[in-house]
């Protein structure tokens, strides 16, 4: 069995498999092809590779392996039929990649499908380890650009008062972000959609914001719906009230395969006090602050800075590399069968939990998106979108 790791784009310093992960790899039958300065944005170099046991080459022979691992999706030009895929395709949002997947009869598997909600996925979920790292990232983002310091410090010149901090959301990014802002000395405020979540910010160190109505606003995949307009409005206004003096806002919001809901509209940041940051961890999805603009930090006239930098997990290439590898290591692992690559079309990881199981939710499948040139059969909702 072959194991193709390739380059990524310029704007990802990531990459998906590091040297660390070779021997688990190679003890269970792969040779692992390594693309030439696959891992030097993250600071693995070639040699490492090698002395790891791999076999460092050209795009093309990285790419004519069994399975090729990456974390954005690689154009399919030199791949063959019935190859394997693994990545991060977003498949809800670029429906091209699967319909490109289908027509070269590739086997696309979509690590963020995974079935989150079982405890095997857990050591396989790309988004919990990566969304974890963004949510840490956020916040030093935050501190950097505040023009004051965030603990509380008593000396002979005076008291410096802590820096509030307001968290929109508490997945795994948002509690991470808590943890780290409490960790830096900050009086920390969170909100979120599911009344359950108080209980989990408070035990990291936030306040929890609660609003009239609130209840839990989760899917059956552990995602947040989607909101009525009224109960939005109505989050965005408590929310943004309480974040009217606060240091630094992380905005966290993120909905599976939709744009990011705006929870902080532009009237909103016009009345944010002067020197105050806003972090948008989505501004690559359409983005949380209704301002933001991908990729650029700037101020506003009343002098609020807004950070739109996407793909934070990159900016800690390194951790987010190696977390990654070990999650698609853990993949790979589970689809060898007899020194075989094997689709146990059974395996609720790759097809979803059963109907009737706890787990199971209707029209979605698992990280197995595609095979034989067609989308998997449980994936009826992904269908409706790429058909």
């Amino acid at each position: 069995m072959k194991l193709g790791v390739v380059k990524e784009a310029d704007d990802e310093a990531r990459v998906a498999i590091v040297p660390s992960s070779m021997r688990k790899l190679t003890k269970i039958g792969f040779e692992v092809l390594v693309e030439s300065g696959a891992g030097h944005a993250s600071h693995h170099l070639d040699s490492e590779y090698s002395e790891a046991g791999a076999i460092v080459t050209d795009r093309a022979t990285a790419l004519s392996a069994d399975i090729v691992i990456s974390i954005d999706m690689p154009e399919l030009d030199g791949m063959r039929e019935g190859q394997m895929l693994a990545c991060v395709a977003d498949p809800f949002r670029n429906p091209e990649r699967v319909k490109a997947a289908m027509d070269a009869n590739i086997t696309l598997f979509s690590m963020d499908m995974i079935p989150r909600r079982l405890s095997r996925a857990q050591a396989m979920d790309v988004n919990s380890s990566q969304d974890n790292l963004a949510g840490y990232k956020a916040v030093l983002m935050g501190a950097a650009h505040l023009p004051k310091g965030i603990p509380m410090m008593t000396t002979s010149a005076g008291t410096v008062r802590p820096a509030k901090f307001v968290i929109m959301g508490s997945g795994v990014a948002g509690l991470q972000a808590i943890a780290t802002a409490k960790r830096l000395g900050a009086i920390v405020y969170a909100s979120d959609v599911r009344k359950s979540a108080a209980e989990q910010i408070e035990s990291v160190g936030g306040r929890f914001i609660e609003v009239d109505g609130m209840d839990d606003f989760e899917d059956e995949s552990g995602y947040a719906k989607p909101l009525t307009p009224e109960f939005i409005q109505k989050v965005n206004d408590t929310v943004c009230e309480v974040a009217s003096d606060a240091d630094v806002i992380v905005t966290t919001a993120r909905i599976f395969g939709r744009p990011a809901p705006i929870t902080v509209p532009a009237n909103a940041v016009e009345n944010f006090k002067a020197g105050a940051v806003v972090v948008d961890m989505n501004a690559d999805v359409g983005g949380n602050c209704e301002i933001t603009k991908v990729g650029e930090i700037f101020s506003t006239d009343n002098g609020v800075t807004i950070v739109g930098t996407p793909n934070l997990p990159g900016q800690l290439s390194s951790s987010a590399s190696m977390l990654y590898s070990n999650n698609l290591t853990n993949f790979v692992t589970s689809i060898v069968k007899e020194g075989e690559l094997t689709l146990d079309l059974e395996d609720d990881i790759l097809v979803g939990a059963p109907e009737g199981s706890d787990f199971f939710v209707s029209g979605m499948g698992g990280v197995l998106i595609c095979t034989g040139g067609k989308i998997h059969e449980k994936q009826t909702r992904l269908a409706e979108v790429v058909e």
